[in-house]
């Protein structure tokens, strides 16, 4: 599975951008799959993850309440809608994929959980 992020860019604390995670050449329909975002300095951190049915959705402390993670299985595309932007929010935003993901066990946290990783896409939040 090929993965691409697209949609990040800069934008003002408190306004709102749309990241997109496409598949190339294959389904996802069967993929759980998830955003992660990675700081400079810092080690790459959960933001959202959802099932493949859209059924499970889990959402960082940090994010929770203005970040929205969705998927359209027909498009082969995750997306998440960040709300409420705040100058920690920078970070580059990579989406991932896995057939093996398990939400009622908490394996989909963590970067190792997942086999698929798209190039990153960079969000900036200036003030």
């Amino acid at each position: 599975v090929q993965l691409q992020a697209s949609g990040g860019g800069l934008v003002q604390a408190g306004g709102s951008l749309r990241l997109s995670c496409a598949a190339d050449g294959r389904t996802l329909r069967n993929y759980g799959m998830g955003w992660f975002r990675q700081a400079p300095g810092k080690e790459r951190e959960f933001v959202a993850a959802i099932s493949w049915s859209g059924d499970d959705i889990f959402y960082a402390d940090s994010v929770k309440g203005r970040f929205t993670i969705s998927r359209d299985n027909a498009k082969n595309t995750l997306y998440l809608e960040m709300n409420s932007l705040k100058l920690e929010d920078t970070a580059v935003y990579s989406c991932a994929a896995d057939e093996s993901l398990e939400f009622n066990s908490g394996r989909y946290r963590f970067p190792g959980d997942y086999v698929y990783w798209g190039q990153g896409t960079q969000v900036t939040v200036s003030s």
